[in-house]
């Protein structure tokens, strides 16, 4: 069974943590050409007895891009779904933690969303933020 602090320090070992909190972990990983993509992981409170990781990175402030183009966006993107919180526009996924394996199940989704949310925020603003 996979814990919160087994992907704490799945993540701590491969990338440069930022933030961290007790449910929360925030950092950045390089994306090639220069550019880079913070990333934030909550560890959600159990659902009918099982826990959830929410992995999130952002695209823009909502306020300066297009959000109808960014829906559009996700929309055709495999994996995520487009929100708005605390004015930041994100790309986000969830995954049951429970028997979750780390490299596929974790890093995969991880590693698709980053993708998809930098050439989103490259599309949308023509800049690297975040």
């Amino acid at each position: 069974m996979t814990s919160w602090i087994d992907v704490v320090n799945y993540v701590r070992l491969r990338h440069e943590v930022l933030e961290e909190r007790d449910d929360w972990l925030r950092f950045r990983l390089d994306t090639g050409d220069g550019r880079t993509q913070q990333v934030s992981v909550h560890h959600l409170p159990d659902v009918d007895g099982v826990a959830w990781l929410d992995i999130s990175s952002a695209v823009g402030r909502a306020e300066e891009i297009d959000l109808r183009r960014l829906l559009e966006l996700a929309g055709a993107s495999t994996i995520g779904g487009a929100a708005v919180v605390d004015g930041l526009a994100l790309l986000k996924h969830t995954v049951p933690l429970e028997d979750l394996s780390v490299r596929e199940e974790f890093e995969r989704p991880l590693t698709l969303l980053v993708a998809g949310a930098d050439a989103f925020e490259r599309e949308l603003t023509s800049g690297d933020h975040y």
